[in-house]
């Protein structure tokens, strides 16, 4: 099979991590080679030194794109998971891959206040961390991905499901054969979705 990059974004606490890993399993056990480049491990040593003004959050998404671009080229699916909240770098990277689809993981900024694992959105609100996205800091939801999973709505199981079936329906990757986990009309959503994408 061919390279590919399926690059999750959204705020922080919206599932990324989760997802991506998942996904990487079922990915493995279908026999594709399969990087995770996490947000978080890429700010510890790719772009390490990089603080969170917009130029250098660019920098930081540019250079987890340039990974997954050499990735995508030798074959090898390079999953991405990072907030990336600006819509110009997303395309940047998009323009770059070719091979390339996004995963919008989309939950209330509410709820994401209410889970918090980390504590980063009370810092956040008590001024604490500065420029923290989605707090004093914009994050742009994507117009054009091809993959919308509601967190808040959807188990792990239910999202991860969603990306699996549209990777095939993209032909990204081999249908399983085995019987569907997807109902008729949740497939059809998502076939509505890459209509309307223009992509099927």
């Amino acid at each position: 099979m061919k390279g590919f990059t399926l690059w999750f974004t959204g705020l922080s606490g919206s599932g990324k991590s989760t997802l991506s890993r998942k996904t990487e399993e079922i990915l493995l056990e279908r026999g594709l080679s399969v990087e995770v480049l996490d947000g978080d491990i890429v700010r510890q040593n790719l772009s390490k030194g990089l603080g969170y003004s917009k130029e250098d959050r660019d920098t930081n998404i540019r250079r987890i794109g340039f990974v997954c671009n050499l990735l995508t080229r030798n074959n090898v699916v390079a999953v991405a998971a990072a907030i990336s909240p600006y819509r110009s770098v997303r395309a940047e990277n998009r323009k770059l891959i070719g091979s390339y689809v996004e995963v919008f993981c989309k939950c209330p900024l509410e709820i994401l206040e209410q889970r918090d694992p980390k504590g980063l959105y009370e810092k956040a609100r008590d001024g604490k961390i500065k420029n923290f996205t989605g707090v004093d800091d914009p994050y742009e939801e994507p117009l054009d991905a091809e993959i919308v999973v509601e967190t808040d709505k959807e188990s792990v199981e239910q999202s991860v499901n969603k990306v699996v079936k549209t990777l095939e329906l993209l032909k990204f990757i081999p249908a399983s054969g085995t019987e569907d986990e997807y109902t008729e009309d949740e497939e059809e959503k998502i076939k509505e979705r890459l209509r309307s994408l223009g992509y099927i």
